[in-house]
Order: C-alpha cells, then sequence, then structure tokens
C-alpha cells in the first residue's frame, strides 16, 4: 500500500472516530433524567427539597448538563401548617432521556403508567452506569421518593413517608423508596416499582444501607 492510500485511510477512520464522538455527544446533552450516584452525606437528610435539588443541579453539572434546570423527585407531607407537594409535580412536563439518550417517558402520565422503558439497564446513573441491584454487592436499589405509584405525596396515617421532609438522617423515621432494578423478594406488583415499593428502616445512611439503599433519588430536568 503506498502512503497516499494509508493517509487516505487514516483520514477516513478519524472522520468515522469524529462521527462517532459527536453522537455520543449529542445523547450526553439530551440527558434529561438520571438516579444520584452519590448521596449529599447525611443520608435522608438532603436539606429539604432544596438541598435536594441543589445536590441534583451539581451532579448535572459535574456531568455537562448543568444548563437545564434539575429538580429531585421527591414528595412532601403536610407537616407544621406546610402543604403537601407532589413528586410528579416538580419535574416539568418531559419527555426525559438518561444518559445514554434512551427514552424514559414521553410526559408525566407515562411515566406513571406501566412503564417498560424503566429498567436496570435505563434507570442510570449522570455518569451513565446502572445502580447496583437485587443479586449486586451491595445492593442499592432502594431510592428515595417519599411517593406513591403514581407520584403524590401520603395523606393522613401517621407512618413517617419522607424522614421528616428530607431533613433527618436518624436511625428513626422511614422514607418511601422504589426500586430502581424492579426487582423484589416478594411476587406483588409492588415488589416491581421503580417509586413505591417499601418503607425504608430508617433514615440514616446504615439504616439506609439495611434494607438495599445507598440514600440515591431520582433528578428530572423540569426545563
Amino acid at each position: 500500500m503506498n502512503r497516499k492510500a494509508s493517509l487516505t485511510i487514516l483520514a477516513a477512520a478519524i472522520a468515522a472516530g469524529a462521527s462517532f464522538a459527536a453522537l455520543g455527544q449529542q445523547a450526553d446533552k439530551k440527558m434529561s433524567f438520571f438516579v444520584t450516584s452519590a448521596n449529599p452525606g447525611k443520608g435522608a437528610d438532603l436539606g429539604g427539597l432544596e438541598g435536594a435539588d441543589k445536590h441534583c443541579q451539581a451532579l448535572a453539572t459535574a456531568a455537562g448538563a448543568g444548563k437545564r434546570t434539575w429538580r429531585a423527585y421527591l414528595s412532601t407531607t403536610a407537616k407544621g401548617g406546610g402543604k403537601a407537594v407532589n413528586a410528579r409535580d416538580r419535574i416539568g412536563k418531559g419527555p426525559w432521556y438518561n444518559a445514554k439518550g434512551e427514552l424514559i417517558a414521553k410526559n408525566v402520565d407515562a411515566l406513571h403508567d406501566s412503564n417498560d422503558n424503566l429498567t436496570k439497564q435505563t434507570l442510570l446513573t449522570e455518569k451513565g452506569t446502572p445502580v447496583n441491584g437485587r443479586g449486586d454487592t451491595p445492593n442499592m436499589h432502594d431510592i428515595l421518593t417519599g411517593s406513591d405509584s403514581q407520584g403524590r405525596a401520603y395523606i393522613g396515617g401517621t407512618a413517617d413517608t419522607t424522614c421528616s421532609n428530607w431533613t433527618s438522617g436518624a436511625d428513626g423515621g422511614s422514607a418511601m423508596v422504589g426500586h430502581s432494578d424492579r426487582q423484589g423478594l416478594r411476587a406483588d406488583v409492588a415488589a416491581k416499582s421503580w417509586n413505591a415499593t417499601h418503607p425504608s428502616r430508617g433514615c440514616s445512611m446504615p439504616q439506609l444501607r439495611a434494607s438495599g439503599g445507598a440514600g440515591m433519588f431520582y433528578c428530572f430536568a423540569a426545563k
């Protein structure tokens, strides 16, 4: 092969590589949903909704998606005269895509329908990595939501479903969690729910880990 032909092949390879890289960058820019890759550091004490939103924004910025407005998928209950907040009302209208550019849901209703797009393979962190699930060590599939299956706050009752509206990192209390891998020991529908599977054992990081979690939560681009 002569020098000219070799240079032509090399140039074509470089161009192809650039095209693939461009496609990857487009997918990254399209990201509008992720699971937090890490907890802020205080278990379910996220600093309230404001602190949780800031964590989403910081992780998104580190991943190159900080130009969007990010919101945590978390509900709060009406306590101390406050007003309940529904997670589904905080996250915009959609559609939402993960870090690989894969569609998560077209809109809020589709997100809370029987959504086959929500799996261990698609519910990825902002880094594009899957969350450890059932059978992995350690299992971290418990994702904080404080929500029912339709993304709404729990009304009535005395049980803590939000770890004091995301301000408690104590061993006591609890928060509703979903399973990011949609797997569980039980055979009922709730065991496969991404957002409303069971209450956590407590609000501290050790207690969250004890039931198969790591204090992570879902983030959506609201704008």
